[in-house]
C-alpha cells in the first residue's frame, strides 16, 4: 500500500493506530502539534492536513512494515463495512489486493498464486490466484440475496427478516446447499479447503492466522465465554497474512471440497464460538453432511482473480 490521494485527520488517526504509536510520538513523525491527535478521533474527517503533513503520512505508510500496512488496510476495511464510507473505500482501492465485488458488494482481497504450506503434515501445494471475501457472509449480506432470489431465510430471523442487531454478524443456520446458492447468485464460489487454508495461514503456513502463538483472545472461541456470534470485524488482531478476518472462531465455514467423492459430506474450516481453541487451527479437518445446519455454521466466498 502506497500513498493516498488526500489524508484527513481521520485516516491519520487510523494510521497511528496501525503503527501503534502514542499521540506525542506520532505527532512528531507527522509534524503536527500533539494537541491535534485527540481531535482526529472526534472530527478528523473535517480536518484537512497541510501538504507537508500529507507528504509525511505518505512516507510513513510507504515505508511501514507489511504488518502495519495490513493493519491500516484492515482498519479502513472495517470502516467501509460498518459505515459504507466512500472515503475508506477510495483509500482501500490504493491497495491493489482489495476490491469490492460488483454483485454482493463485499470487499475481497487477492491471494497470490504460488506454493503454500498446507495441512498438519506441512505439504507444499501450488494454487492459482483467487480473491476471497475479507469477512464471512453476514446476515445483512444474506438478506440482500434472500430479497433478490426469494430463497428461504435462515430460521433465526424473526418473521423471516434480518435482525438489525445481527446485521454485521455472520449468517448461520445455512446448509452447504444454501451457501452454494448464495455463491451462485453472486457469481462467486465456495473456496476449496486448500484455498481457504492458504487465505488463513499465508504462504508460509502459520499455525494460526496471526502467527504461531496459541492466543485464544484473538478469536471468538469457547474459551472467551461469549457463547454467541460476534461482528465479523471485531477481532482485528487475529487477521490472516492477507488481511482476512475470522479465519479462527466465530463460525465454521463451508468449503467446496467433498470429504470423499460422492459421500455428500463437505469440509468445514475455522472452528466457531462453540469450539474449544484446540480446534481453531486452520489446518485441522472437519466435515458435515451438505444438509446440516446449525447456529455456528456459515460461509464466505471466492472468485477468480
Amino acid at each position: 500500500m502506497t500513498g493516498v490521494t488526500r489524508w484527513t485527520g481521520r485516516e491519520a488517526e487510523l494510521l497511528r493506530q496501525a503503527m501503534r504509536k502514542k499521540g506525542k510520538e506520532f505527532a512528531e513523525l507527522v509534524g503536527v502539534n500533539p494537541r491535534q491527535i485527540p481531535r482526529w478521533k472526534g472530527r478528523g474527517e473535517t480536518i484537512e492536513l497541510e501538504l507537508d503533513n500529507q507528504a509525511a503520512l505518505d512516507t510513513l505508510l510507504a515505508q511501514a512494515d507489511p504488518a502495519v500496512q495490513q493493519r491500516f488496510a484492515a482498519l479502513l476495511t472495517e470502516r467501509a463495512a460498518v459505515e459504507h464510507d466512500e472515503r475508506a473505500e477510495e483509500l482501500l482501492r490504493a491497495d491493489s489486493r482489495t476490491r469490492r465485488h460488483p454483485v454482493d458488494g463485499k470487499v475481497m482481497t487477492l491471494v497470490e498464486e504460488g506454493i503454500h504450506i498446507c495441512g498438519p503434515d506441512k505439504r507444499s501445494v501450488w494454487l492459482e490466484p483467487f480473491l476471497i471475501d475479507v469477512y464471512p457472509t453476514t446476515n445483512e449480506d444474506y438478506a440482500r440475496f434472500v430479497l433478490a432470489t426469494g430463497h428461504r431465510p435462515p430460521q433465526h430471523w424473526p418473521g423471516g427478516r434480518c435482525p438489525v442487531t445481527l446485521a454485521t454478524h455472520p449468517v448461520v443456520w445455512v446448509t452447504w446447499h444454501d451457501a452454494t446458492a448464495y455463491a451462485r447468485w453472486a457469481g462467486k464460489a465456495l473456496p476449496s479447503a486448500r484455498q481457504w487454508e492458504k487465505a488463513a495461514r499465508g504462504p508460509r503456513g502459520r499455525i494460526y492466522p496471526w502467527g504461531n502463538e496459541p492466543t485464544a483472545a484473538k478469536a471468538n472461541v469457547a474459551e472467551t465465554g461469549i457463547d454467541a456470534t460476534t461482528p465479523v470485524f471485531r477481532y482485528q488482531s487475529g487477521v490472516s497474512p492477507y488481511g482476512v478476518f475470522d479465519m479462527c472462531g466465530n463460525v465454521w465455514e463451508w468449503c467446496a471440497t467433498e470429504e470423499e467423492p460422492g459421500n455428500g459430506r463437505y469440509e468445514l474450516k475455522g472452528s466457531a464460538f462453540t469450539s474449544p481453541f484446540e480446534r481453531a487451527a486452520p489446518s485441522l479437518h472437519n466435515a458435515a453432511n451438505a444438509t446440516m445446519k446449525d447456529n455456528d455454521t456459515g460461509f464466505r466466498c471466492i472468485s477468480i482473480a
